[in-house]
C-alpha cells in the first residue's frame, strides 16, 4: 500500500537534513546502492562517529533506511516518500563535480575490494557448487523454464527467499519495481551484493533473516521465489507458509527444487536435509498455506543415470482478489 505524501513539516525536516555538504554527498552515494558505515568512512575520509551522526539524522528525517546484517548495518536511500522527493535533486547533481567525481572513484574502489573478498569466499565453496550443477540440467535451461512459467505478467514487488548468490534477482530484477533478497548467511549476501553491483543493479534490498520468520511485510509482494532452498530445511512446509504470508492478493509463489532422488552424499557433503520432493507433497504444502497450484514442471537431466537430478518447478497463487484487500484474509499478522 502506498504511503501518504509528505506534509509540509516533514518535507522541511527532510530538506534541512539534506542541506549539508557531507549529508548530501552521502545521499548521492546511497543513490548508487547500499553502503555500510565502514564503506562511507573509507569513501568520505571522515571518522566513524561523524559518519554515524550524519546517518542518524538522515534516518530520522526519513531520507535513508537502515537495516542490520549480523554485526553490520547497511544504509540505503529511502524509496518513499522523503527519499522519492529527493531523488530528482540527486539526479540533477553534476557528476563531473570535483567532490562528486572523487566520491564515485572511491566508491568504485570500495566495491572492487568487496567483490574480491566475496569471490575469495565463493572460490572456497565453488568445487562442491560446480559438482552439484553438473548433476542436473544446465542453469540456462532452468532459468528459461522459470521465465516461461512466470510469463509476461507485470511484477510490482518481488522477494527471493534464500537468495544465495543473487542469481534470481539478476534474472528478474529488470522486470520489477521493488526487489528484495533475503538470506541467513552474511557471507552469501556479500557474494550477492558483489554480483548485483557487477551487473549494474543498484536499487535492490538485501536483507539478512530467517526464512522461517522473514522480517518483511505481510501482503506486500506479488511474486515470492523459493529457489533451491527447501532441501536445506528441516520444515519446508513452515517456510512455504511464511512465503505465502508475504503474498499480496493474487500474488504468486514460485518454488524450484529437486524431484526425489537417492544421492546420500548430498546430505554429507552439502548439508542437504531432504533428498528432493514429490509433486504431490509440495502441492499439499501449498494448499495448506492457502495457495492454489497453477503449474508444475519437471526438467530431466541431459543424460540418464543414477547420479543425476531432476529439477522441479511449481507455481502457486494466492486465491484472494484485489477487492479482498481490506479484509486481509487470515494471514494478516498482528
Amino acid at each position: 500500500m502506498e504511503r501518504p505524501p509528505l506534509n509540509l513539516d516533514d518535507a522541511l525536516t527532510a530538506l534541512k537534513a539534506a542541506g549539508e555538504e557531507t549529508r548530501l554527498r552521502i545521499l548521492a552515494l546511497l543513490r548508487e546502492g547500499e553502503l555500510s558505515v565502514s564503506d562511507l568512512t573509507d569513501i568520505l575520509g571522515q571518522s566513524q562517529p561523524r559518519i554515524s551522526r550524519h546517518l542518524k539524522l538522515l534516518v530520522e528525517a526519513g531520507l535513508v533506511e537502515r537495516h542490520r546484517e549480523g554485526a553490520w548495518a547497511f544504509f540505503r536511500l529511502a524509496e518513499d516518500p522523503a527519499g522519492a522527493m529527493l531523488r530528482p535533486v540527486l539526479a540533477g547533481i553534476d557528476p563531473g563535480d570535483r567532490r562528486v567525481a572523487a566520491d564515485r572513484d572511491r566508491l568504485a574502489a570500495v566495491r572492487a575490494q568487496r567483490a574480491e573478498t566475496a569471490l575469495s569466499h565463493f572460490a572456497r565453496i565453488a568445487p562442491e557448487w560446480d559438482r552439484l550443477r553438473s548433476l542436473h540440467v544446465p542453469e540456462e535451461a532452468v532459468e528459461a523454464a522459470i521465465l516461461e512459467t512466470l510469463g509476461g505478467k507485470p511484477i510490482r514487488a518481488l522477494v527471493d527467499l534464500g537468495t544465495g548468490t543473487g542469481r534470481m534477482l539478476q534474472l528478474l530484477a529488470p522486470r520489477a519495481s521493488r526487489v528484495v533478497g533475503l538470506d541467513a548467511s552474511h557471507a552469501m549476501l556479500s557474494v550477492a551484493r558483489a554480483n548485483l553491483e557487477k551487473a549494474g543493479l543498484a536499487r535492490i534490498e538485501l536483507r539478512q533473516g530467517d526464512i522461517y520468520a522473514p522480517p518483511l511485510e505481510s501482503n506486500a509482494f506479488d511474486l515470492v521465489i523459493v529457489h533451491q532452498v527447501l532441501h536445506y530445511l528441516d520444515d519446508p512446509a513452515r517456510a512455504l507458509r511464511e512465503a505465502a504470508r508475504l503474498l499480496a492478493p493474487g500474488g504468486r509463489l514460485l518454488v524450484v527444487d529437486f524431484a526425489p532422488h537417492d544421492l546420500e552424499f548430498l546430505r554429507e557433503r552439502q548439508a542437504h536435509r531432504r533428498l528432493g520432493f514429490a509433486g504431490e507433497q509440495v502441492r499439499g504444502w501449498l494448499a495448506e498455506a492457502g495457495l492454489d497450484t497453477l503449474a508444475g514442471r519437471e526438467l530431466a537431466p541431459p543424460t540418464a543415470g543414477r547420479d543425476q537430478l531432476t529439477v522441479s518447478l511449481w507455481l502457486a497463487q494466492d486465491p484472494r482478489v484485489i477487492t479482498d484487500w481490506p479484509l486481509l484474509s487470515n494471514r494478516e499478522v498482528a
